[in-house]
């Protein structure tokens, strides 16, 4: 997580969007960086709001705009896949080793997922908070120009981003039945991705009850 005083503005760390090489590219900028525990380095926005929302707007002043960035739903569980087949992860509970992608993307269908598909939700990471508190500019992840033009702009500065943390590259299969059962079994993912706009304006998921945290 980044906080720009002066431009008031909160950049929230979303995992597997490329959030570590912003950071790398802006902390010159920034007036706090968190980058561990990771917990904290991806505060989702109900403990933005919880613990750092209160301590911002009382020394900074009027409520900041928080940013975040999505990746399309399919493409972000593929991360996740890629990056727990490193080398590192062979082994471990959490490994993607001997797991196809398609049966990684079922189990994460599951309603208790196995710990290699334990991944968490986007669409829960970016939840508006009952008083109000919600990201205010969501970009997409394939939007890069877009959302380093809005950067630049709002920050007053140049910047160059050098990829950080990438997974390796590799073929996800993934099959139309599968892919069926992830758009039935989370919907929200698709939903609030499809409501992002060009220039990071979108469409808050509006519902009665929160989402689970899980």
């Amino acid at each position: 997580m980044l906080v720009f005083s002066k431009a008031r503005l909160v950049f929230l760390s979303v995992p597997k969007t490329g959030s570590t090489a912003y950071q790398a590219a802006l902390a010159p900028h920034a007036a706090m960086i968190v980058t561990d525990p990771p917990e904290l380095k991806h505060a989702p926005v109900f403990r933005y709001n919880r613990f750092f929302r209160p301590a911002l707007e009382k020394f900074i002043g009027a409520p900041l705009d928080v940013l975040a960035v999505m990746r399309e739903p399919v493409d972000w569980l593929g991360s996740w896949y890629r990056y727990r087949r490193r080398p590192f992860m062979q082994g471990q509970r959490k490994s993607t080793h001997d797991l196809s992608f398609d049966a990684f993307v079922d189990a994460y269908t599951r309603g208790e997922k196995p710990p290699f598909a334990n991944v968490g939700s986007q669409a829960k990471f970016l939840e508006p908070q009952k008083n109000g508190t919600a990201v205010t500019h969501l970009f997409r992840y394939e939007d890069q120009t877009g959302l380093q033009q809005f950067l630049q702009d709002r920050l007053g500065i140049k910047m160059d981003i050098c990829h950080e943390n990438v997974s390796p590259p590799m073929a996800l299969d993934l099959s139309d039945g599968t892919h069926i059962k992830l758009r039935r079994k989370c919907p929200q993912e698709f939903e609030l991705y499809d409501g992002i706009r060009q220039g990071g304006a979108y469409t808050p998921l509006q519902r009665d009850t929160p989402l689970p945290r899980g």
